[in-house]
């Protein structure tokens, strides 16, 4: 029996459109004025600081100091709730609205597992209206490592319910193998869904657990 789900955010539970990436280059143009285009430098799956660390490297050839990756960061979210609310490619995947107010009315406990940084994660959720799902998280801000902000989302579940998560009865959701391998080092397993980047025998290949379409089609719970 399955008693958690552990949801990833972008390509998983929705799509932003690419509002992420325009608050990236809004950010940078204000700070530096230089174009950031995170496409040409960043996969899908990567943890927030990843994002900040490889733009610095990569667009403006140097590392950045610590303070300058910060306020990178901090501005990058000043952008992302106006990049999130003017996109015209927002929505939330085939599927979700109906799922996840079906586990919570069977008793399943919900989270999310990100690399969004955790501000970040709640602006894109707000206009889908998901927040209101999910009690607890690990997010890009608890570390840029996804493996430990899945086993930090396990303990913030057990902060939650009062008791251990399971990992026999704990399952992770997830578009990319990047996912698939943080599920598995935290100990749990992955549902693939190919409503990212990744195709079904791609996650296959990953080792997903369960590799499906959408959650219209096999969810296992």
């Amino acid at each position: 029996m399955i008693k958690a789900v552990l949801f990833d955010i972008d390509g998983t539970l929705l799509h932003t459109g690419g509002a992420g990436a325009v608050a990236w280059q809004r950010a940078f143009l204000e700070l530096y004025e230089v174009e950031a285009n995170i496409a040409e430098h960043t996969h899908a799956g990567m943890t927030d600081p990843e994002i900040a660390q490889i733009v610095f490297r990569e667009v403006m050839h140097r590392e950045g100091s610590a303070e300058e990756r910060a306020e990178a960061i901090g501005c990058y979210l000043g952008h992302l709730a106006d990049a999130v609310a003017e996109s015209e490619g927002y929505y939330v995947i085939e599927g979700i609205e109906e799922l996840l107010p079906r586990l919570i009315a069977e008793g399943i406990l919900l989270g999310v597992v990100t690399g969004n940084i955790e501000a970040a994660a709640h602006i894109k959720l707000a206009r889908g209206d998901l927040n209101r799902y999910f009690a607890f998280g690990g997010y890009g801000s608890d570390s840029r490592d996804r493996t430990e902000l899945t086993k930090k989302a396990l303990e913030r579940g057990e902060a939650v319910s009062g008791h251990p998560l399971d990992p026999a009865e704990t399952i992770g959701v997830g578009d990319t193998p990047r996912d698939v391998r943080a599920c598995h080092g935290a100990g749990i397993r992955v549902v693939g869904v190919a409503t990212g980047s990744y195709a079904v025998d791609e996650l296959t290949d990953a080792g997903a657990d369960w590799s499906i379409e959408n959650v219209t089609m096999g969810f296992p719970v």
